[in-house]
């Protein structure tokens, strides 16, 4: 079997790919530092899905579900005594990085979290893995990185110098770090533009999870711009897909460094998407008109046309199947019905 890194892995998007690893056969490390970002318990609550009930510092926790298929480590990504170590003890075939300090707004309040965790982690994950030899790491990157673009939709080969936040601008960090390291190394590394990803566990300070629980609770909902944006927004399934296939399956590309968008290739205006939740909780929102924000930006929207074409891509979940999936879920955790 084929043993897999997932960093991240009590996140939302980490979560269910461990989930579809741990599925196919692969053996499967996680590791999560399993930080209070957002609701701990939401991130515990996942890890029990995968069969981990007791976390340890630093050292390995043994799924009771799936057994020596899956191991976890509470860790951080920057830790120099302790990730080395992990890397001398299991030989990973593939490393799939989605640990970060995620937020774009939480970036302007709390820089050097992001410097510490986006770019130092980062650093010392590349330097494990060229120690050790592992010679292919798929990694997060974000729609971010394209700024306040007006050229749409956004593609891959659009100049991306001027981020608005410093997550976006540790996400472009990112990708150049890895470009080094598969040029002076002959490492393959593959990042992903997310764009606005949705579903069943999914993080509490996004739209989908905000908007839903304000509803359910008869809060008002923040309503920024106006309400005048629009989202990629992609149901977290079709994501997993694009990510599982850059991490297991054969590219057509020959370089060893490579960007693509993994979104729906279908933007949204944020009202259309609350008018979605709206119609599924069979309510209306109390909607509080706000400005906009700094470090967002006005419209998201992938071409997707490059991940299709090398990894046969084809996200085909409707915004009104994927909410309702959310609030299925939603209902469930907090045991509504």
């Amino acid at each position: 079997m084929t043993t897999i890194l997932v960093t991240g892995a009590a996140g939302f998007i980490g979560y269910h790919l461990c989930e579809k690893l741990i599925k196919e056969g692969y053996n499967v490390v996680g590791l999560d530092n399993i930080n209070d970002y957002y609701d701990v318990n939401l991130k515990m609550a996942r890890l029990n899905e995968l069969g981990i009930q007791t976390v340890y510092e630093s050292s390995s926790a043994v799924s009771e579900k799936h057994g020596d298929q899956f191991h976890f480590y509470k860790m951080n990504l920057e830790d120099q005594t302790q990730l080395p170590l992990l890397f001398k003890k299991y030989s990973f075939d593939a490393v799939c990085n989605l640990a970060a300090q995620a937020g774009v707004r939480y970036s302007i309040e709390n820089p050097m979290v992001y410097v510490e965790s986006n770019i130092v982690g980062f650093m010392n994950l590349l330097e494990c893995m060229r120690h050790n030899k592992v010679k292919k790491l798929v990694y997060a990157s974000s729609s971010s990185v394209y700024g306040n673009s007006n050229e749409v939709p956004f593609s891959e080969l659009d100049n991306v110098d001027a981020p608005v936040s410093l997550y976006a601008a540790s996400k472009k960090s990112n990708e150049l770090m890895a470009n080094t390291y598969s040029h002076l190394y002959g490492m393959e590394t593959i990042g992903l533009r997310f764009f606005t990803v949705y579903g069943p566990w999914g993080r509490p300070d996004m739209a989908m999870f905000l908007f839903t629980d304000a509803i359910i609770n008869n809060q008002p909902i923040k309503i920024f711009n106006e309400g005048l944006l629009s989202r990629d927004f992609t149901f977290i399934d079709d994501i997993i897909e694009g990510v599982t296939a850059t991490l297991l399956k054969e590219s057509k590309t020959k370089s060893n460094y490579e960007i693509f968008n993994i979104g729906n290739g279908q933007p949204v205006k944020l009202l259309d998407f609350i008018e979605a939740i709206e119609s599924q909780l069979n309510t209306t929102a109390q909607k509080q008109m706000l400005p906009m924000q700094a470090g967002d930006v006005y419209q998201t929207w992938a071409n997707v046309e490059k991940l299709e074409a090398h990894y046969q891509y084809k996200p085909n979940t409707s915004i009104e199947k994927g909410v309702a999936a959310f609030i299925e879920w939603y209902r469930k955790y907090y045991k509504l019905d």
